[in-house]
C-alpha cells in the first residue's frame, strides 16, 4: 500500500506540507515585524528580526471581558457628561451674557462639552501599555474632575436665581 498523498482521492494544495505529517518536530512559528499573533498558544509564536533572527512577541495585551464591560460604562457615563454640560451651558447662557461677551461663552461653551472626549480619548490611548487599574484610575479621575456643574446646579428646567 503506498502511503505517498499524491495516491489518496482528494487532494488539496498544501497537502505536502510537513507539519501535517503525524510526529514530525514542528519548529516555534515566526512572524514579520507588524504581525500579531492571537488565539491559542499565541504566546510561543516569535517574530523574524531584521537580521533574520527570532525574537518573542512583545505587546499591548488584550482587554479582558470585564475592563470593556467597565470601560464601556464608564465610555457611557462621559456621553452623559458631554449631555450635560452642553444642557447645563446653553441654558445659562442668558445669564452668561451678562458677565461673558456671547463669543467667550460659546467658545468656553464647546471646549466644556468637548472636555470629557478629549479626557476619555486620551486617558485610553496614553494608558494602552499600562495596568488595567492606571487606566481605570485615570479614567475615575476624570468623571470626577469634570462633572457638569452648570446641570447639576441649575438642572434641565430649574430656575436660575
Amino acid at each position: 500500500m503506498s502511503t505517498g498523498r499524491d495516491d489518496d482521492p482528494l487532494s488539496w494544495g498544501g497537502d505536502d506540507d510537513p507539519t501535517l505529517e503525524v510526529g514530525t518536530p514542528v519548529a516555534a512559528p515566526t512572524l514579520p515585524a507588524g504581525f500579531t499573533a492571537v488565539g491559542r498558544g499565541s504566546d510561543d509564536v516569535a517574530r523574524i528580526a531584521q537580521a533574520g533572527t527570532a525574537t518573542p512577541v512583545a505587546g499591548p495585551v488584550p482587554l479582558s471581558n470585564a475592563m470593556l464591560v467597565t470601560i464601556g460604562v464608564i465610555g457611557g457615563i462621559y456621553a452623559l457628561y458631554v449631555v450635560g454640560w452642553f444642557i447645563g451651558g446653553v441654558r445659562l447662557q442668558g445669564t452668561a451674557n451678562f458677565l461673558v461677551s456671547p463669543v467667550g461663552y460659546g467658545a468656553a461653551l464647546w471646549l466644556a462639552v468637548a472636555a470629557p472626549i478629549l479626557w476619555f480619548v486620551t486617558a485610553f490611548v496614553l494608558t494602552r501599555t499600562s495596568k488595567s487599574w492606571v487606566r481605570i484610575g485615570w479614567l475615575v479621575a476624570g468623571l470626577a474632575l469634570l462633572l457638569p456643574w452648570p446641570f447639576i446646579l441649575v438642572g434641565a428646567v430649574g430656575a436660575v436665581a
